[in-house]
């Protein structure tokens, strides 16, 4: 349990993909201009990263070492294609908004990164929260991201308007900065900066 519970914690704060590790953050940098899609990706990540994890373990004594990361990949292609097909099928908008990015989930470190370090060499079930924590701490980075460049560049929430109409008409104006690409990775350096300052501490 305590192993379990540290494979769970860990990649949310001390062992962070994004703020310790620094991986991932093409998709982070690329997701993030409004709160709905870095959430989809998000999930769509952290499903992808459990269940890769799970099926890799069970199948880790079977896979000849010469050729475990074109298995690897082909389960994750996979598990990609199935994840991109229901986006398609029940959030089409977002599935547009994201466009290629789903698809190089396929290629994303995070994920390849934990089969190879531990889903090969660890059982299903601490693989799973494993994939969970890694997935789950990429995602709320994005959220993050995503959250702060919607509501300063557009003043709005999952397309909810959270500032009020009577602050545009006593002069304020949305940041149009923030949509752009590179906030996305001022704001990210911000957060690890801040990550770093209260770890180091």
């Amino acid at each position: 349990m305590a192993s379990n519970k540290e494979a769970f914690v860990n990649p949310l704060n001390q062992d962070h993909p994004i703020l310790v590790q620094v991986l991932g953050i093409c998709s982070a940098l690329a997701v993030t201009s409004q709160l709905e899609p870095a959430i989809v990706m998000g999930l769509a990540v952290t499903i992808i990263t459990a269940f890769s994890n799970v099926t890799i373990s069970l199948i880790r004594n079977t896979i000849p070492n010469r050729i475990r990361i074109i298995v690897q990949l082909v389960v994750v292609a996979a598990l990609v294609t199935i994840v991109a097909q229901i986006l398609k099928a029940f959030a089409y908008d977002v599935s547009v908004q994201l466009s290629v990015y789903v698809g190089l989930i396929i290629t994303n470190c995070i994920l390849m990164g934990r089969l190879e370090a531990f889903a090969m060499t660890n059982k299903p079930l601490p693989s799973f929260i494993d994939g969970l924590g890694n997935g789950l701490g990429y995602a709320y980075i994005l959220i993050i991201v995503g959250g702060v460049r919607e509501l300063l560049g557009r003043g709005t929430l999952l397309g909810f308007r959270i500032i009020p109409e009577g602050a545009y008409d006593f002069g304020y104006v949305n940041n149009g900065m923030m949509t752009m690409s590179v906030m996305s990775l001022i704001l990210l350096g911000i957060v690890i900066w801040v990550h770093r300052a209260i770890t180091n501490k």
